[in-house]
């Protein structure tokens, strides 16, 4: 039977350990903080942010929430990044994103400090990751790279085929696979020959944001597969395609009206020798390791030798 490696598990592991670092920088006088900017009334993006909120507050953490109307440009946002940027007790700067579409949201995270920039987004970061200098990852690549390792999965001399591109998750996470000596593939959707190159990876992340795109075709038997994609199935054509006969699927379809699938067909895990599910995986990662940059970001600007 495949391995189901646990992301819940995983991030509650690394939630508690960022907690007794937060503790012990208390100790020395420091409080990391994490401000986190909100433009509008979306949702999903309200209920994003209330969590790393209440996830500051959990681990110990500042926080400073700030909200702005959906009307807000691109100056206002260009202002108040630069009041955050000065502001010694922020160590890290969230813009909850999408912005609106009027709004020049690569000006606004270039503006970020890149010693704020928590998100692992700016360029400066991004230069420094692909030099193996020390650097604010992005969260959920960091993510996928805490999970394989805690979960005993080799990295080093094996090979990792990354799906997707993305400067938010694909070329991230490959650059942190090599970091931890894998032999690293990118592939996309103009790739030649796909499933011929993913059939040889030990390690697939699926990342191209197409639901159920690996398919069991796809996949070596005994691979680890980390499945990076959230994706929303609203129809019962959608359910039946990928969860037809599933009886656990079928009640939460049945009470919701909606399930989720990653970008990895279910029935390619079963084909594996370890994968992450779709939720419970890759995802819970992404706060635990937002609160983790947030506390490194408070020791690298502060030359403290435990960030080292």
């Amino acid at each position: 039977m495949p391995k189901i490696l646990d992301g819940v598990a995983i991030a509650a592991a690394i939630k508690q350990e960022v907690a007794e670092e937060v503790q012990s920088l208390a100790a020395r006088g420091v409080r990391p903080g994490l401000a986190a900017v909100l433009v509008g009334s979306v949702p999903a993006s309200q209920i994003y942010v209330r969590n790393k909120v209440q996830t500051c507050a959990d681990l110990g953490l500042y926080s400073d929430l700030i909200t702005l109307p959906d009307s807000a440009s691109t100056a206002e946002l260009l202002e108040l990044v630069a009041v955050l940027n000065a502001r010694d007790e922020i160590d890290g700067i969230l813009v909850q994103l999408p912005l609106p579409a009027r709004v020049d949201a690569r000006a606004v995270l270039d503006a970020i400090s890149p010693a704020k920039d928590v998100d692992g987004l700016h360029p400066v970061n991004a230069g420094h990751l692909q030099a193996g200098r020390p650097a604010l990852a992005p969260c959920t690549p960091a993510g996928v790279i805490e999970i394989l390792k805690r979960s005993g999965i080799a990295i080093a001399g094996s090979r990792a085929v990354v799906v997707g591109r993305s400067d938010i998750v694909g070329k991230p996470v490959a650059m942190l696979l090599l970091q931890q000596n894998a032999t690293v593939t990118i592939c996309h959707s103009q790739t030649r020959d796909l499933a011929g190159i993913t059939r040889q990876a030990d390690i697939l992340v699926a990342a191209i944001g197409r639901p159920g795109f690996i398919t069991p075709e796809m996949v070596s038997p005994g691979a680890t597969l980390i499945d990076v994609g959230i994706n929303r199935l609203s129809t019962r054509e959608e359910f039946d395609r990928y969860f037809a006969g599933d009886a656990k699927r079928e009640a939460a379809f049945a009470k919701r009206g909606s399930v989720l699938v990653g970008d990895i067909h279910p029935k390619a895990f079963a084909v594996s020798g370890a994968y992450t599910p779709v939720p419970g995986g890759v995802g819970p990662l992404t706060i635990a390791m937002l609160m983790s940059n947030t506390v490194r970001a408070a020791k690298l600007r502060r030359n403290l030798t435990a960030a080292q």
